[in-house]
């Protein structure tokens, strides 16, 4: 989430629709293994927490070709009460914000149909399109009022083993997130953590299964803070 998508919304407290990626690493004699990052000291939204990496959908998102699109159930429970289309614009604002932010490409090696918008090109350049069908929603939340930034966040789930270069290698990554590293799911509630986060860590450990592929939830989780009041649903679309 760059300052200047920021800058391109006067309000910054309305609510923006934008993406989250939790990166999942099972290696071989390792247990399970999360992508986090540290938010700078001074940051205006959860300053120094750690976190997964994400931010806001950006305008060219809506209009990135995927050159393999989400899953189906997926696209269903992302439409949930949501814009018209904004699936696959969210899919793309999680695969962009993963590689801005982590250097991590979830992409195929083919041409783009069209030029690549500037946010891309770094990703285009290297013969990349994005992929979104490995990506699996897992949770949605939305930021309570009063806070400095506010977000409409879903939560996406995808196993390391989709991405397409080096999982060590953090080179390319902006400066969004500094201590980027790969911690023990069993260890990352001990961080300095959202709350929101904490939760989404539970859900997360819940879902997974010895040796088995991720695979979609029975149901999405939805932390709800449009109204007066708190509500925990959950999207079964």
């Amino acid at each position: 989430m760059t300052d200047a998508s920021l800058a391109a919304t006067p309000d910054k407290t309305a609510l923006r629709h934008a993406a989250t990626v939790i990166v999942l690493r099972r290696d071989a004699g390792e247990p399970p293994r999360v992508l986090m990052g540290q938010r700078a000291e001074r940051a205006a939204f959860m300053p120094s927490k750690f976190v997964f990496p994400g931010g806001a959908v950006d305008l060219g998102d809506w209009n990135v070709p995927l050159s393999a699109p989400l899953g189906a159930p997926n696209a269903a429970r992302l439409a949930h009460d949501a814009p018209d289309g904004i699936a696959p614009a969210l899919a793309a604002a999680a695969i962009r914000e993963l590689w801005e932010e982590t250097g991590m490409i979830l992409g195929a090696r083919t041409d783009w149909p069209d030029a690549a918008p500037p946010d891309w090109q770094g990703f285009a350049d290297l013969g990349f399109c994005p992929a979104a069908s490995d990506l699996h929603f897992v949770f949605r939340a939305i930021t309570p009022p009063g806070r400095p930034r506010r977000f409409d966040a879903r939560f996406f789930l995808v196993d390391a083993e989709a991405i397409s270069n080096d999982p060590d290698d953090f080179s390319r990554a902006c400066d969004e997130l500094s201590h980027l590293q790969w911690v023990p799911l069993s260890e990352a509630r001990a961080l300095n953590l959202p709350f929101i986060t904490e939760v989404v860590l539970a859900e997360i450990s819940a879902l997974l299964r010895p040796g088995q592929p991720i695979s979609p939830p029975a149901s999405v989780p939805f932390f709800d803070n449009r109204g007066p009041a708190s509500r925990f649903l959950a999207i079964e679309t």
